[in-house]
């Protein structure tokens, strides 16, 4: 490829810092998908001749073919995946195939199969993360008044249900599929035509071959459109925030599935035993989705670095653009994989859930709302007096629903025996009916309409 400049091949040392064919040869559908709407173009626009133009169209369904039966071949001295194409396109048509590059570069060839690829990745996440909200629903479903305690700072503090915690789940997944709904708007520009940095002086049809290869539009500056990797970045800062997600999912399971806990059972299927304590059932999948999303958020970071000082057009650092992209969606898919199956196929203990909610005087808020609401006494005034219920409720080692009346009154006489109803974990759990609140009439009400905008049965 080079033998028209220098005189000399490149070093070995040259040969493999250059060579991205290891990794980018996964590039090679939307490499073929590319170059069959070019050398369409091509011909439409009379720039090859018709014959030619099938004959390359032909020898590149040859190639595909061939990479579908046996892989990709590596020829490190070809560099990438476009010349090693190019390369057995030759072989199989001969001399003709040196016309497909015709108004064409490396750089806008690589700037579109690179987002075929990015936006196939953005579809096939939000399919994913979709199989997952159908999960959680269909979860929170089943558990819409199963109680369990609510925490802030890893403390007891007010009831909620099950189906509530797991829709808030069902809620952070609808944001990252907006995320990557958006990533896929604006990455949807075909950059091919626009060869090198500049453009071509050839009649190409570039609305052409962006309609065929499914993009909005052509990209409206050849400059930008080779040397912009927004969209690989787009795509990475929508995963590692989803993947912050899928993280805290997978830590609460974890901690819900210790002894002490006891609120779930972890499927079999996505858990591991102990080589030496014959006892364990240690949750490394959901450790695994959590360390993932390190892994993730550090592709961000690394292509984010990359890209940071480099001038207009390409530059051989962009070369690097593609390993972190790859790595990210495969350890994603993976995450939301592995999410979906412990989400759908874990037990949970709704009875342990319950016992749990009545520790830690869950319900003292209710008191503090009930002296406002029922004794007309300022929420600062209600919030002193119910933090010596609280206090008595500890000394003595019971709930606050435990408390005789008589003692209550002695603290506020204001109080009376109405107070009684609202003091229990049901009674709590009902009484946040405000709009987005857990109780369960609201979570019933959320759920179906979770339903319906997945396209869920009934």
């Amino acid at each position: 490829m080079w033998g028209g400049r220098f005189a000399e091949g490149p070093s070995a040392i040259m040969r493999e810092i250059n060579a991205s064919i290891p990794f980018d040869k996964i590039l090679w559908r939307q490499d073929i998908a590319a170059s069959k709407a070019h050398v369409a173009m091509l011909g439409a626009q009379g720039i090859v001749s018709a014959e030619d133009a099938a004959s390359i169209a032909d020898g590149l369904d040859r190639v595909a073919a061939e990479y579908e039966a046996d892989g990709v071949p590596e020829d490190w001295d070809l560099e990438d995946i476009h010349m090693v194409t190019e390369n057995r396109l030759t072989e199989l048509i001969g001399p003709v195939a040196g016309r497909l590059h015709t108004a064409r570069s490396r750089n806008d060839q690589v700037a579109t199969d690179f987002r075929l690829w990015v936006r196939e990745a953005i579809d096939q996440a939000d399919a994913g993360l979709a199989e997952l909200q159908r999960a959680l629903v269909d979860r929170a479903g089943e558990h819409a008044s199963s109680i369990l305690p609510g925490f802030t700072h890893l403390q007891a503090a007010q009831p909620v249900t099950l189906g509530h915690h797991l829709m808030a789940y069902y809620e952070m997944i609808r944001r990252d599929r907006s995320r990557f709904a958006d990533a896929r708007a604006r990455l949807n520009e075909s950059p091919l035509g626009s060869a090198a940095l500049a453009g071509t002086g050839f009649p190409i049809d570039r609305k052409a071959t962006s309609d065929t290869l499914g993009f909005s539009r052509p990209t409206a500056n050849s400059l930008d459109a080779v040397s912009d990797r927004d969209f690989a970045l787009d795509y990475l800062f929508a995963a590692s925030q989803c993947a912050l997600h899928l993280s805290r999912l997978a830590e609460e399971l974890i901690v819900w599935a210790s002894q002490p806990y006891g609120f779930v059972r972890l499927p079999d299927t996505l858990s591991t035993g102990s080589s030496i304590m014959p006892q364990k059932k240690n949750p490394d999948a959901a450790e695994l989705v959590r360390g993932h999303a390190g892994r993730i958020i550090g592709s961000a970071t690394a292509l984010a670095i990359t890209m940071k000082g480099l001038p207009l057009a390409y530059s051989k650092d962009m070369q690097d653009d593609k390993p972190p992209v790859f790595e990210a969606a495969g350890l994603l898919a993976l995450s939301v994989a592995a999410m979906t199956g412990m989400v759908a196929d874990s037990t949970f203990d709704t009875a342990n859930m319950r016992q749990a909610a009545a520790l830690g005087h869950v319900t003292a808020t209710d008191l503090a709302d009930w002296l406002v609401r029922e004794a007309d006494i300022p929420f600062r005034e209600a919030h002193h007096i119910t933090g010596a219920v609280v206090k008595l409720a500890e000394e003595r080692g019971v709930s606050l629903e435990e408390l005789p009346l008589e003692d209550l009154r002695v603290i506020d006489e204001r109080i009376d025996e109405r107070v009684h109803g609202a003091l229990s974990v049901d009674a709590s759990v009902a009484s946040r009916s405000s709009y987005g609140g857990t109780a369960p009439d609201q979570v019933r009400q959320r759920i179906a309409e979770a339903r319906d905008a997945l396209g869920m049965e009934d």
